[in-house]
């Protein structure tokens, strides 16, 4: 019985070697093809790869490619994040090794891949884990120096943070030089990432149906923080943003439908291939199903021990597999080209069985037992809990106010502390003390560093421009005639009227020489409709004083004309600084006294604000826009009334998104007073030209406009330094 069981494992362990294998030539060749190397006519090459070789010191794993001639050049090589890969391309390269496929016995590479695509050779290093990569040429050898990548805590971010940086690229100043789109032959979208230099480090992962991708300490230029609509060029990709996110750039893809995400980097060069899943109904499993990202194997087992698979799959991964002695029972399945995750979880709810994780080492046992076991360790803890001795420590804050914490770590909805912890402020030099348990006081720690942070901060500028153009014309006339019948004998000598014509005057000497004599016909006007004065300027006159040679008659005409053209422009620019979801107000005008009655009878004075005034409270946004919550006033002193003097007032009150350095037109107002009016003598007004003497034209034609700009610009540490 010992005997059949050992043929049974070697044979399993022999069919999932195989199908490791078959998976590693495949996802090789799919790479192959997305490098964009094409396949052509045979040749002899002026190189070849004979043997590939590892060995492992520390924590560095040093992989020897021998080749028949020495390179030149090292070959041009990039990473894969998911799975962990390292690919390399020898230029007119020949596989002289007799093998498409190496296993290692140690260190980080579980195995090698050499695939010949006509003149060029592909060298794909599968890796348990991220590793960041040096290469260096050794006489007739490639030597890649593998070492881990910078682990989570080391770069600020979570644990999936890939790094294919060298060892000396880590003291560079990182940053995106372009982004852009793509689309593959079969309908894939492709999203070209070029990098300042090849040691960005690079987090990606999947959020619900978004694929996100930071760059660590990377820089992202004004110009490329922008929102791509690729929808138009038939992948799954709808929309593409990206924005700086603190420190790092965050690159945001939104697919949709059924689809599946790979990435890669070639030199200074980072690619996302977002490719279409379709569906097959004639295959069990079609494509991958979300949430399963493991690498594809194919199961073929008739009343198979399910221990027996759980080793093949433990051989397949390289993981640890702890098996309960409550498992047992035998399965008969079928998987072909599915996840081994996936593999993993079909096998466990077949059998009633759940997994736990820790590490690379994964225990499986019935959910009962496991569910069992969770509860006692739960219970365990919440004994301890209460028997735990406590700790005090003391939390000083930089930005925060302490008061503002202790309603946090205190408050009964959400309570940080446990039941037994308490916490104190000290105002005076913004100080917490906390007393808990060392866990929960992890957990503070955890939370004042996510919130004592320096708020950003906003410069908003806002910019009024009222103008107007005012015309106005009057013209009118004054019209008079008299007859005087002289008596005989009179002497009448010559006389003139004057520009006003307020009445004739006798030119004649008086006796003696002392001068003319005086007003002998008052003013005679019978038409009196003279152009009105236009602010405050009276019109101008000219008059005309028609008579017979003996003074009897006598036809007065005066004409009147005022013509005004006005233009003008106020702009007005109030500028304020102000945190983040900050209240700031500027203001600047005059107040106007005014009495006011009391109960009593009593009068007070009081006054009244005619002045320019910016109320604004700016909200940054995770993509670097702003949201402002604006309320902008313009008043001026109007005319004076019997109450005082009347408020001209203009006023916008909105909310508006505005991206970073952005200029948007709030509000604006425009007006247009056109009047035309004539006064005239009934009758005699209206005939053709004659009519003009009965009559004055007065007309007004006014246009004011208002717009109101605003421009928020978020402002960096660096510009307040300066």
């Amino acid at each position: 019985m010992k005997a059949l069981f050992g043929s049974i494992g070697t044979a399993l362990r022999a069919i999932g070697a195989t199908a490791a294998r078959a998976v590693g030539v495949a996802c090789i060749a799919t790479a192959f093809v997305a490098g964009g190397l094409a396949s052509g006519p045979a040749r002899a090459q002026a190189n070849a790869i004979e043997s590939v070789s590892s060995v492992q010191q520390g924590s560095t794993t040093w992989l020897r490619i021998q080749l028949k001639n020495a390179p030149t050049v090292a070959p041009v090589g990039f990473s894969v994040s998911n799975p962990p890969r390292v690919a390399f391309d020898f230029v007119d390269t020949a596989n002289v090794s007799g093998h498409n496929s190496i296993e290692l016995p140690q260190g980080d590479v579980r195995s090698v891949a050499i695939v010949q695509s006509g003149e060029r050779s592909r060298v794909v290093l599968n890796l348990k884990r991220p590793m960041s990569y040096q290469t260096s040429i050794d006489a007739n050898s490639i030597v890649v120096a593998l070492e881990p990548a910078p682990s989570a805590a080391a770069t600020a971010q979570p644990a999936t943070t890939y790094s294919f940086a060298k060892p000396d690229d880590t003291q560079r100043e990182h940053a995106l030089r372009d982004i852009d789109f793509r689309r593959g032959k079969e309908g894939e979208g492709r999203v070209v990432v070029d990098l300042s230099d090849p040691g960005v480090g690079v987090d990606i992962r999947q959020q619900g149906q978004s694929v996100v991708v930071d760059f660590i300490g990377t820089k992202l230029p004004e110009n490329l923080r922008r929102r791509l609509d690729v929808s138009d060029f038939g992948t799954p990709v709808r929309t593409v943003r990206a924005f700086q996110q603190g420190e790092n750039t965050r690159l945001v893809i939104e697919p949709q439908g059924q689809w599946e995400h790979n990435a890669y980097q070639s030199d200074t060069q980072f690619v996302v291939e977002v490719k279409p899943v379709r569906e097959d109904p004639n295959r069990l499993v079609a494509g991958t199903q979300p949430g399963y990202k493991g690498e594809r194997l194919s199961l073929n087992f008739q009343n198979v021990d399910v221990r027996a698979l759980l080793q093949v799959i433990a051989d397949f991964t390289n993981l640890n597999i702890v098996t309960s002695d409550s498992v047992q029972g035998s399965l008969t399945l079928r998987l072909k080209d599915v996840p081994w995750d996936q593999a993993l979880a079909i096998i466990l709810d077949s059998k009633g069985l759940d997994m736990r994780k820790n590490g690379n080492v994964i225990m499986v046992a019935p959910r009962e037992e496991i569910a069992a076991k969770e509860k006692l360790d739960l219970e365990s803890r919440a004994q301890i809990s209460d028997i735990e001795p406590l700790r005090t420590e003391t939390f000083q804050l930089n930005y925060q106010k302490a008061e503002a914490l202790q309603k946090l770590l205190a408050d009964d909805k959400q309570r940080v502390l446990s039941k037994r912890g308490s916490v104190v402020i000290d105002q005076r030099t913004n100080k917490v003390f906390v007393q808990d348990t060392p866990t929960r006081l992890e957990e503070v720690r955890k939370v004042i560093a996510q919130i004592d942070i320096p708020v950003r901060q906003v410069l908003i500028e806002a910019r009024i421009v009222e103008a107007d153009d005012r015309f106005s014309r009057n013209l009118g006339v004054r019209l008079g005639f008299n007859r005087i019948n002289a008596s005989a004998g009179s002497t009448l000598g010559r006389a003139s009227v004057s520009g006003n014509l307020q009445g004739v005057h006798d030119l004649t000497p008086l006796p003696g020489g002392a001068g003319s004599g005086g007003t002998l016909l008052p003013n005679t006007n019978f038409v009196n409709l003279p152009a009105a004065a236009i602010s405050g300027t009276d019109p101008a006159t000219f008059a005309v004083s028609l008579f017979s040679s003996d003074l009897t008659r006598f036809l007065n005409l005066e004409l009147s004309a005022l013509e005004a053209d006005q233009r003008g422009k106020v702009v007005s620019s109030p500028r304020v600084l102000t945190a983040d979801q900050g209240t700031a107000v500027i203001e600047q005008g005059t107040e106007l006294p005014y009495q006011q009655a009391t109960s009593s009878g009593a009068t007070s004075i009081q006054f009244r604000k005619a002045n320019l005034k910016l109320e604004v409270t700016p909200q940054i946004t995770p993509e670097g826009n702003v949201i402002l919550e604006v309320q902008v006033n313009r008043d001026a002193v109007g005319i004076l009334t019997p109450a005082g003097f009347a408020i001209d007032t203009r006023r916008v009150q909105t909310q508006v998104l505005v991206e970073n350095g952005g200029t948007v037109v709030i509000g604006g107002i425009y007006e247009q007073f056109e009047r035309n009016q004539v006064n005239k003598v009934p009758l005699l007004g209206d005939i053709p030209v004659i009519g003009h003497a009965f009559k004055n034209n007065s007309r007004t034609n006014n246009r004011a406009e208002l717009l109101v700009f605003l421009t928020p610009r978020v402002v960096t540490d660096t510009a307040l330094a300066r």
